[in-house]
């Protein structure tokens, strides 16, 4: 229970009202419709790339393991905001629990702070592929693939705690309500009864670093990598080279694209509807179209997909067989 209070009076109240997309009913049930469908879309799209890596042998590989890695945190970052959401359109009340809302923004962060994390990583695996062609079997072991994947997720789930706790420990004042679909650190401060210059300093030098330092790791890794590519004479390995990394590169741009656009100028500046906006795309359709630009440009993940589905045809066809067998 937290305590709320006005300039008349002081209650304690369970939660935030999460504002979300305000409209008729019947919108609200049709974005429900919606954003089920690409929730659904979106783990199964992750889910096949991870069944792909792990039942093909032609694919444990470094680069692999790690595109498994990001497809499993993918689900689990829409997985901490769309289920609420998906609720909060079917509810009158659309209350999220105080535990409830705070424990929403510490894993919306971790997780996306973790994505960070992995696109360096992956950028990484990148320049030693293309840059140290030859060291890169000796290099990139599995043993190193893994203390990588390890350090992400620690990285990630380690960076917030301290400034969330800050924030949940500060008092509310006047409305609960948040004009957004999840609990954001921006409608939340707005919420609270005293200003604290220090939190919010100590949020605002934290909260940006886990994008700003992995994303100059990126583009340092990418200047090397085209200079390496631009020495290649010929024009296929040119192309070759770009293909391999084409794909991180899109995912890349997507990402950060939207997240510099929403956190790369101070919150006051955007509008309600425009964060809301911006937030779905980096949260809820990049992880839709990731598995869509890792599949379609890269041959041996279309040949593991087109396997695992020619053995679940086959396993049905199997099973009808076995049924028929039985009248």
């Amino acid at each position: 229970m937290k305590t709320f209070s006005n300039s008349s009076n002081s209650s304690t109240i369970t939660g935030f009202i999460l504002l979300g997309f305000p409209c008729p009913r019947e919108g609200q049930i049709l974005l429900f419709v919606l954003f089920f469908m690409v929730y659904l879309l979106t783990l199964m799209g992750n889910a096949s790339i991870i069944s792909a890596v792990c039942c093909d042998p032609r694919l444990q590989t470094p680069m692999y393991l790690l595109l498994a890695n990001f497809s499993f945190l993918e689900i689990w970052y829409v997985t901490s905001t769309v289920p609420n959401m998906l609720a909060n359109f079917l509810s009158d009340t659309k209350v999220i629990s105080f535990s409830g809302c705070f424990l929403q923004f510490y894993f919306f962060f971790s997780f996306g702070s973790t994505e960070c994390f992995f696109l360096a990583v992956m950028a990484f695996d990148r320049y030693l592929a293309i840059c140290r062609p030859l060291h890169y079997p000796a290099l990139m072991t599995g043993h190193l693939c893994n203390i990588l994947v390890i350090s992400c997720w620690v990285l990630g789930f380690l960076w917030f705690p301290v400034p969330i706790i800050f924030i949940s420990q500060m008092s509310f004042c006047g409305s609960r309500i948040i004009d957004h679909f999840l609990c954001d650190p921006g409608p939340l401060l707005a919420l609270t009864c005293k200003k604290s210059p220090l939190i919010e300093l100590v949020f605002s030098i934290l909260s940006p670093l886990p994008l700003i330092i992995p994303f100059v790791f990126i583009m340092g890794s990418y200047t090397l990598v085209l200079a390496a590519v631009l020495k290649v004479p010929s024009a296929s390995g040119k192309r070759k080279a770009f293909s391999t990394c084409g794909s991180h590169l899109a995912v890349v741009a997507l990402f950060y694209g939207s997240v510099l656009v929403m956190y790369g100028s101070p919150t006051s500046e955007h509008e309600a509807g425009m964060q809301k906006i911006v937030t779905l795309f980096y949260s809820v359709l990049t992880p839709l179209l990731n598995p869509v630009i890792y599949s379609l440009r890269n041959k041996h993940m279309k040949v593991a997909l087109k396997e695992i589905l020619k053995r679940i045809k086959t396993w049905s066809t199997k099973k009808d067989l076995g049924q028929l067998n039985l009248y």
